[in-house]
């Protein structure tokens, strides 16, 4: 059962990954009352624990590069402002599109600038000194960020959950919800296998579940999944490692470097529809050699690389590839934070600063994150880019 006290909150969080880690250390640092984290299993164990990681600031939105530059901030600053260790890894990161997509690559780029991203527009002789494994002979357009790299979802979940305990925050792992309190169109708490919580503020950061969530309140919003795989492979030695991060248009797959001697790659796209607590737990050899074949066209050296493991994954998804912040269409006081479409861990650490603010002072303050409402599809309003590559 719950605890006497966890029986009521302030606010509520449903979700130990890296966005409802990220909120409650947000609030936290603010201090509004008592907070609580809900958690299904254990902190860092879902889709955050899966995550490729990757850092980047090329968007084709204004408001993500800020998002993305703003997080960046915050993992350069890791140990200063979450008190441990950093786990980012600092490799640089380039952006693959099509060659007739140049004129989109550096609209883009100028944009990004704009929001304070360290970014530029460079040639393929350039992007060879660079990478000199990559295969450049389609003379693809490219855009490359100094300061890009990769993570670790569960490593950056299980700090800003720390921290925030350290600060105050309540946490309840193995808690299931069930269902929610209701009074009129008002949250008013939340039904778990251990008890109910009462809490006038709840936020539903539960990534691919909070389709199934939202359900048990008669709410429907966009939030579709999506199956997803992923492959590392060991180098062959005479590979350099350690390399840029790259997401490439072309090939549509995106892929790093996982320390200095093995390549992780993934694909852009994947199955919709899974289940998410009943997906495949290891990748199929058919897509482990459709990848690796495609891999291989822009590194060539990775046909002689061994592969080392597999990892599989539930994107929460929507139908604009945009993530849901704000409140619920019709009940007050419930907001939720889901649909990243893959792109979240990037952005963990503003989303959660942004949502602290929106729920203690009425906004997004770092960032305006308006355009993100949850009621946008039904406004018909989902967000358009100006200058979106066809594979985005």
């Amino acid at each position: 059962m719950l605890g006497a006290g966890n029986r009521t909150a302030d606010i509520a969080v449903i979700g130990a990954g890296v966005m409802g880690a990220s909120i409650a250390f947000h609030l936290a640092q603010r201090r509004p009352g008592s907070v609580v984290v809900l958690e299904k299993d254990h902190t860092g164990q879902g889709a955050s624990g899966r995550s490729s990681a990757l850092v980047r600031m090329h968007y084709s939105f204004a408001p993500e590069v800020q998002l993305a530059v703003k997080s960046l901030e915050i993992f350069q600053r890791w140990e200063e402002i979450v008190g441990e260790p950093s786990a980012f890894r600092k490799t640089g990161f380039v952006r693959l599109v099509p060659k007739n997509e140049l004129d989109r690559l550096k609209a883009n780029v100028a944009m990004q600038k704009a929001c304070g991203a360290r970014a530029e527009v460079i040639g393929c002789d350039d992007l060879r000194k660079l990478e000199p494994d990559w295969n450049l002979e389609d003379d693809p357009a490219a855009a490359y960020e100094p300061d890009g790299g990769y993570g670790d979802g569960a490593i950056v979940a299980s700090d800003f959950m720390a921290a925030a305990r350290a600060k105050g925050v309540s946490y309840l792992p193995r808690t299931n919800v069930t269902g929610f309190l209701l009074d009129g169109d008002r949250i008013c708490g939340i039904r778990t296998d251990k008890g109910d919580l009462e809490a006038p503020v709840v936020v539903l950061a539960t990534g691919q579940w909070s389709g199934r969530l939202l359900k048990k309140l008669g709410v429907s919003l966009p939030i579709d999944t999506e199956f997803h795989q992923v492959a590392i492979l060991r180098n062959v030695p005479e590979m350099k490692g350690g390399g840029c991060a790259c997401i490439d248009s072309v090939t549509t797959l995106y892929f790093r470097s996982d320390g200095p001697d093995k390549t992780l790659i993934g694909d852009f796209y994947g199955q919709k529809g899974i289940d998410p607590d009943q997906f495949p737990q290891h990748p199929s050899d058919e897509w482990l050699i459709e990848i690796g074949n495609r891999a291989c066209r822009r590194i060539p050296r990775l046909r002689d690389a061994g592969l080392m493991r597999g990892i599989t994954g539930v994107y929460d998804m929507t139908p604009d590839s945009r993530p849901l912040l704000g409140e619920v269409p019709g009940i007050r006081g419930l907001h939720v934070v889901a649909g990243f479409s893959g792109m979240g861990f990037k952005i963990s650490p503003a989303v959660g600063l942004v949502m602290s603010e929106l729920l203690l002072d009425g906004r997004g303050q770092t960032v305006d994150i308006s355009a993100f409402r949850p009621e946008r599809f039904e406004e018909g309003k989902p967000i358009k880019a100006e200058f979106e590559y066809q594979n985005e």
